[in-house]
């Protein structure tokens, strides 16, 4: 067994990243960083993502609106940095609270700085493979992680154990492209499916996103498999300060002697989403400069 590490592969991906800014003409990147309130996730979230734009050379841009903002304060929000040619690429902290609708306010950042990939055209652009949208963070870095590790997925089976916008429906979509990296067999599992260890059984590569923690034990993997788990559950601990520990959607003890390959968690996904954002930020800035850079 292997473990995949995340921490190495986003390292490599940040330090390439700054080497491709200090090249850029102009200003550098602008990244816009909306946290609505001071949930204490979305702070650290929002933290690692400032201190990765620092590190390769990106400028932050950060609004902390109070967690009372309206849905249509929010809005004039984005659209001032929409019309802002400074700004490069824009992410609003989620979750957001539950009076202001998600989906709506993904929506409304322009897609060209849509650095999340959460907008519907964005979505489209993926599914029809056209490289000038943004991808989902986290289902680019599964992607990056898988082929920065040697695992090819192509021709193989690849078994996605959750529906999400978000992880699950992007990178299912990516595992599918006409791609040298991709061309996958891919079947999407969720919480409604029937028989679902003798389909997970099935995966060359298994990749965990349901949000239950420990969720996917030994008898759902099929030994020698490459599983990924893109899980970050907080699970009570008394031994630990913050009085939980992390763990993923995957029963690590039990599965890992299994595979040939597997993510942890943490030090798995999660530095990868971080770097993706990063990526996509850059790509912002070049699709945004007067002669756009390839």
């Amino acid at each position: 067994m292997e473990l995949i590490d995340g921490n190495k592969i986003a390292a490599d991906i940040i330090a390439e990243l700054k080497a491709q800014v200090a090249l850029l003409p102009g200003r550098p990147p602008c990244l816009a960083l909306v946290r609505v309130g001071e949930d204490p996730a979305s702070v650290s979230y929002v933290k690692k993502k400032e201190k990765a734009s620092a590190d390769i050379g990106i400028t932050s841009r950060l609004l902390f609106p109070p967690v009372t903002i309206s849905q249509d304060e929010l809005f004039a929000l984005i659209d001032g940095l929409n019309a802002d040619s400074e700004v490069d690429g824009i992410l609003v902290q989620s979750p957001l609270p539950k009076h202001l609708n998600e989906v709506a306010v993904f929506r409304r950042i322009a897609a060209h700085k849509d650095v999340d990939g959460f907008h519907t055209l964005n979505l489209g652009k993926l599914a029809q493979e056209d490289e000038t949208g943004f991808v989902a963070c986290t289902p680019a870095g599964i992607m990056q992680l898988l082929q920065r590790s040697g695992v090819s997925i192509s021709g193989r089976h690849v078994v996605v154990l959750g529906r999400s916008l978000i992880v699950g429906k992007p990178t299912a979509l990516l595992a599918l492209q006409r791609k040298a990296w991709a061309n996958a067999t891919v079947t999407v599992c969720h919480s409604q499916t029937a028989n679902l260890p003798a389909l997970t059984r099935q995966a060359d590569v298994l990749i965990a996103a349901i949000g239950k923690a420990g969720f996917v034990t030994a008898d759902m993997v099929k030994p020698g498999a490459v599983v990924i788990d893109v899980g970050v559950n907080r699970v009570a601990d008394s031994t630990k300060k913050t009085g939980y520990r992390l763990t993923g959607d995957v029963h690590f003890p039990t599965v890992a002697p299994l595979c040939s390959k597997i993510t942890p968690v943490p030090g798995g996904v999660g530095p990868m989403t971080v770097a993706m954002l990063m990526q996509n930020t850059v790509k912002a800035r070049r699709q945004n400069l007067p002669f756009p850079q390839p």
